[in-house]
């Protein structure tokens, strides 16, 4: 398998496929899963000409299970490590949920300032900040992030079930098309990463301002959400997130779900390409 060493010993596990000439798309996945999560969108712009690379967040997927760095800089440097050591320049960074947060974090503290960002995809994706707070009253209460905490440790495997079962596909809506593959994927995939990765990551994904971060980022940058997304709420995160960004272009889409990646990859996939080539 191909890994890379961080500074501080984590072996990052990452995807590497296509051209080396061609330009590069890099894909940070949402919580708690893994690079495989991205399988519909690599081999999308893997056909089209691409070099799509993809990587497991630490503590997730095939990257080392540690116990510490489970945290927004420590995500953004170890997305670095693997950007370094593949040369990868003129990239698109595409972040979905908690890698859209991980991804904006990278291009605005490594990406941007060395030189090696195209443009910004984040779909879904947490900034500015999730919890509610005195400065973002629109936010999450933190009891809601707490109650997750709870779900995982009594019972990591039932709330992975429950998760994609429900929510994050929208699957419990009236009339929803439930798909058991594409639940017991989301169930491999987290099952496969570390419970204190996903324990500690609840509060990196929830509690990290990414206001800043947001400010400074002046690549073209693509917001696309979808108006049921019952596990980001828009209301409080792309609608804010593209009116902090110098350079932004808003897509909402009507009733798609917190996973519309991978429910309705046909619409976002050509959305994507389309945005990169623009």
């Amino acid at each position: 398998m191909s890994k890379v060493t961080t500074k501080d010993g984590v072996e990052i596990f990452y995807k590497d496929w296509g051209p080396k000439a061609a330009q590069p798309i890099m894909f940070h996945h949402g919580w708690p899963l893994c690079s495989d999560d991205w399988d519909a969108q690599m081999l999308y712009f893997l056909e089209k000409g691409y070099r799509v690379v993809a990587h497991d967040r630490r503590g997730h997927g095939r990257s080392t299970q540690v116990g510490e760095g489970h945290d927004m800089d420590h995500y953004a440097a170890d997305a670095a490590a693997v950007v370094e050591h593949l040369d990868l320049r003129n990239t698109v960074h595409v972040g979905h949920s908690t890698g859209g947060g991980e991804a904006t974090h990278y291009v605005a503290r490594h990406g941007q300032p060395q030189g090696r960002v195209a443009k910004l995809v984040i779909i879904g994706a947490v900034p500015p900040i999730m919890v509610k707070t005195a400065a973002n009253p629109g936010g999450l209460p933190i009891e809601v992030f707490d109650d997750l905490r709870k779900q995982l440790a009594a019972n990591r495997s039932q709330f992975y079930r429950d998760l994609p079962a429900g929510p994050f596909y929208s699957f419990n809506r009236p009339g929803a098309k439930v798909s058991e593959p594409v639940i017991n994927n989301w169930w491999r995939q987290g099952m496969i990463g570390g419970a204190k990765a996903h324990y500690d990551g609840i509060k990196a994904f929830s509690e990290t301002d990414f206001t800043e971060d947001l400010k400074i980022i002046t690549v073209p940058t693509f917001v696309m959400h979808g108006d049921d997304d019952q596990i980001v709420p828009i209301a409080d995160s792309a609608l804010l997130s593209s009116k902090l960004l110098q350079n932004a272009t808003l897509k909402v889409y009507e009733k798609f779900p917190h996973g519309m990646c991978t429910t309705h990859a046909d619409i976002i996939n050509p959305d994507i390409l389309a945005f990169i080539k623009g």
